[in-house]
């Protein structure tokens, strides 16, 4: 089976290489990380981080208007 260029053997290759350089324990975080940096990057292309942020100012400018 083909996935693209590479194949099954070459892909488990570059994944034992990956463990070797990193460690088993760092891979986690670097998935975390990774997804964290892709979804953060898609929000800033769609333009939810924005709205979002303008949800926030609204929400905390009613906050102070019922405390005044």
């Amino acid at each position: 089976m083909r996935l693209g260029p590479l194949g099954i053997p070459e892909l488990v290759i570059i994944l034992l290489i990956i463990m070797m350089i990193f460690g088993a324990r760092r891979l986690p975080e670097i998935g975390s990380s990774l997804g964290r940096g892709i979804r953060t990057f898609k929000s800033a292309i769609t333009g939810e981080d924005e709205k979002a942020e303008e949800g926030q100012a609204a929400a905390a400018q009613t906050t102070r208007d019922d405390t005044t």
